[in-house]
């Protein structure tokens, strides 16, 4: 059974492994753990001692949110985890004026389902520093 948390001591005694596929230059275990840690709002979807997918937002907690990462393990792709993970975060922060997320186009329709509205954008990506690794 999955269940949700956002409490983020459950790091230490989950496994992290398999997120990023088909990245290029994922980041590593330690790196994903900085980028859970360093951000505003978390949610991790787990079963057992096994991280199998989570979600994680940036803000001024005053007005505006990014949710730059949404990651479910392949294997549990296609259970409604994702779309768990989504609208526990849009829940959390309802409080904000604008929450902003960026995607590839094939995905839009995804988020669209999820109550998201598609916008235009620009955005700048340094591939070579896609690992998080200084």
């Amino acid at each position: 059974m999955i269940k949700y948390s956002t409490d983020m001591a459950l790091l230490d005694s989950l496994e992290l492994d398999g997120f990023f596929v088909g990245w290029p230059n994922p980041p590593s275990t330690n790196v994903l753990k900085s980028i859970l840690n360093g951000s505003y709002k978390v949610i991790l979807a787990y079963e057992d001692k096994k991280l199998v997918g989570f979600i994680n937002s940036i803000s001024d907690g005053v007005l505006s949110a990014y949710i730059p990462l949404l990651e479910v393990l392949p294997d549990y792709q296609g259970r409604g985890i994702g779309k768990e993970l989504v609208l526990r975060m849009q829940e959390a922060l309802s409080h904000l004026y604008m929450v902003d997320l960026l995607c590839d186009a094939d995905l839009v329709p995804y988020y669209e389902k999820l109550g998201m509205s598609k916008a235009s954008g620009v955005c700048l990506r340094n591939y070579d520093r896609q690992s998080g690794e200084l």
